[in-house]
């Protein structure tokens, strides 16, 4: 199912972003890591979009369909960076990684048919992520695990909400120009953000490159999702964007050493086998 690839796309450059993220949380604020990525990626796409969007098919509701998916953006971002600033991993992500649940239930309650088995296989991606992360070695808490939760469910609820009105907005547009006119609300909305906060505004010099990788990545994948709005179940594409936490972590196996235990590869076989049961 072409919705279920462009979802696997996407979990791949987030993942991969994640893996950046590691390196330049370490050696800066969050805030204005999080405006650079934002707007590298926004400033990326620009020139494509620019050129091959079709700006004619934008109508005034797809306008404000994009605007609002930008306003959820911003939320679902502020919320990821502040539950991965208080952690831990293991409590954060599988929050986090269940907005699929309300994707899907959104598709229900607007009249599209999930069947039983597919809820079951929605339920074993979910779960196979939230193992993977429930077993990770990172225990540790950078502050209360209540606020942790609560801006995990912020996340959650941001990511459902981007992609729900991304894609309802690429059905009366165009999916570049929606995912251009999301992210620059986003990028306005963060520097906002940004100027109200104390501390430094511009990310160290050094971080430069790899947060303009990270933003090309974050880009391509939002585009992926909101691409999925003109397919057969859409909804689809959020579940299979959700891997992106399981997909860090065989990441950070692969190319950092981490290690994963036992229970950890039963998690992303649970995963995968929902994804691929989906896929039939």
């Amino acid at each position: 199912m072409l919705a279920l690839g462009l979802g696997m796309i996407a979990a791949l450059c987030w993942a991969v972003h994640d893996i950046c993220v590691r390196f330049v949380s370490q050696s800066g604020a969050i805030y204005p890591a999080l405006v650079a990525v934002v707007l590298s990626g926004t400033v990326a796409m620009l020139p494509l979009t620019l050129w091959l969007g079709h700006w004619d098919t934008m109508t005034r509701t797809a306008y404000g369909l994009s605007a609002v998916s930008g306003v959820f953006f911003t939320v679902a971002s502020v919320g990821l960076y502040n539950a991965f600033g208080i952690g831990p991993v293991r409590l954060v992500a599988p929050i986090i990684g269940s907005f699929p649940v309300l994707s899907v239930g959104w598709a229900a309650w607007n009249g599209q048919a999930i069947a039983g088995d597919q809820w079951a296989a929605i339920a074993l991606v979910v779960g196979g992520v939230g193992l993977v992360s429930v077993l990770s070695d990172e225990d540790e808490s950078n502050g209360s695990q209540l606020k942790a939760i609560i801006w995990s469910l912020v996340a959650a609820f941001g990511f459902f909400a981007t992609f729900a009105t991304g894609q309802a907005a690429t059905l009366v547009g165009d999916e570049l120009p929606v995912t251009l006119v999301s992210r620059l609300i986003a990028v306005v909305l963060l520097t906002m953000i940004l100027l109200r906060q104390t501390g430094p505004k511009i990310p160290a010099r050094r971080n430069w490159p790899l947060l303009g990788v990270m933003g090309v990545l974050d880009a391509i994948a939002l585009s992926m999702i909101m691409s999925a709005g003109t397919l057969d179940r859409p909804e689809f594409a959020a579940v299979a964007a959700s891997t992106f936490g399981a997909l860090t972590i065989i990441l950070a196996w692969t190319f950092l050493k981490e290690r994963m235990t036992g229970g950890q590869w039963i998690g992303v076989a649970l995963t995968f086998t929902g994804i691929g049961y989906l896929a039939i």
